[in-house]
């Protein structure tokens, strides 16, 4: 089954930007990015995919942020997305993501990038026992700031993106250093750091590993199960 591919936008397309967010819609546009990232040892990131709305996923948005800046990459419009890739394999750049695994796993999918040097603020926050590990409740403890949760299952393979769609997408990353250096310290108070380095590294290797289809995924639909005979034949 083949649906129909999602047309990017055109680089002038009118999008209202968020105040101090860099969206980046051309190579010209990311090449200049990565000029002014020269010399960072840390790079936060997170990926927007759109699993609930296509039936192929794929990466739909890459952010990035500095101790200073943030910028939200389109990859529907950039075709050169290389200086992200080496970015990530370079072993002197820490790379933060919170919840890295699937990140990681449908970059390496999708664009074949790999993380030399990571840092998960989740596993972080596990090892220290936080009541809650999500980036929301982490980011209201540590930080006071409130994230919308309204675009979490956002359609990001849309085309314009809103304003407070690139805002939210922005959020996922421009807070993860301050985030990372408070987590770092709070393990390195308990004797956990080195635990956590060795689950860092474990992702470090992670590749995508494609599911083999099964006669029986249709009863993993939720409700499958419950349904008669006739009606789940019509499901299959």
């Amino acid at each position: 089954m083949q649906l129909a591919f999602v047309t990017p936008p055109s680089p002038t397309a009118s999008v209202e930007l968020p105040p101090g967010v860099d969206y980046v819609r051309t190579d010209e546009q990311l090449l200049r990015l990565f000029s002014q990232l020269e010399g960072e040892t840390l790079l936060a990131l997170d990926t927007e995919a759109a699993s609930f709305h296509r039936y192929e996923d794929r990466v739909y948005l890459i952010q990035l942020s500095s101790r200073t800046l943030t910028a939200v990459i389109d990859p529907l419009s950039v075709s050169d997305l290389s200086p992200i890739g080496r970015a990530l394999a370079d072993p002197a750049i820490e790379v933060v993501l919170h919840d890295a695994d699937y990140d990681l796993r449908i970059l390496d999918r999708d664009l074949g990038f790999r993380a030399r040097s990571v840092f998960d603020t989740r596993i972080a926050a596990q090892l220290l026992r936080e009541p809650g590990v999500g980036l929301a409740a982490l980011l209201d403890k540590y930080l006071n700031v409130r994230v919308d949760k309204r675009f979490q299952r956002a359609d990001w393979s849309a085309r314009p993106l809103s304003a407070p769609m690139l805002t939210y997408a922005a959020t996922d990353t421009h807070h993860l250093a301050e985030l990372r250096a408070i987590l770092s310290d709070g393990l390195e108070d308990r004797g956990r750091l080195s635990w956590a380095e060795e689950e860092f590294g474990l992702l470090e290797k992670l590749r995508w590993t494609p599911r083999e289809n099964s006669d029986l995924d249709f009863l993993r639909i939720k409700g499958a199960r419950a349904l008669p005979p006739r009606s789940l034949a019509i499901l299959r």
